[in-house]
């Protein structure tokens, strides 16, 4: 029943390397990097290829973001580390990188009355004045969906494409449940 195409948006992925970093050595080695300690405790180091944005503490945290594949994601960390350690040897080789979250969309392809939405569904928050989308949470995989009346949805706090996708699905097959669909 996977008849609705989703969409990865945005994957954000975080790297712990497991030493500080001094941030004004390896600067350097990262091509066009922002550093403006005034502005951002860290270093925002903008990749073209795959297109994504690492920032860089000095605490040997990564975050990675932009990337629409959870490969691209991983790809991204690996080029800036690898380019740091021209310039820290010692930067560790092996380290854990964790998809925090995946920002997806998907189209159900019929327009939602969100009213009706809100008061069918259970763990809701619909508050039109405020943002013209309607909040539904979902406990089981745990993800946040945005529905809006066009019946585009973007799901958020997915760690798998694959949750993501089955939040996706269970959201539509209760609103078909409910007759909303």
């Amino acid at each position: 029943m996977k008849d609705v195409q989703i969409k990865i948006e945005n994957i954000v992925a975080s790297a712990t390397l497991g030493k500080s970093i001094d941030l004004p050595t390896v600067a350097p080695a990262l091509e066009g990097v922002e550093y403006n300690l005034e502005q951002f405790p860290g270093l925002v180091y903008k990749l073209k290829e795959p297109k994504t944005a690492a920032l860089i503490f000095g605490s040997g945290k990564l975050v990675c973001t932009g990337a629409k594949s959870i490969e691209d994601s991983k790809k991204a960390v690996h080029i800036a580390v690898d380019k740091m350690r021209t310039k820290d040897p010692d930067i560790p080789t092996e380290f854990e990188i964790k998809i925090q979250n995946i920002v997806a969309s998907a189209n159900l392809k019929k327009t939602l009355n969100l009213e009706a939405v809100a008061l069918g569904l259970e763990n809701t928050e619909y508050e039109p004045e405020q943002f013209p989308g309607l909040v539904y949470r979902l406990p089981e995989p745990k993800v946040v969906l945005l529905l809006f009346g066009s019946g585009k949805v973007v799901c958020t706090g997915a760690k798998s494409f694959e949750d993501a996708q089955l939040g996706v699905e269970k959201t539509r097959e209760r609103l078909k449940e409910l007759d909303l669909l």
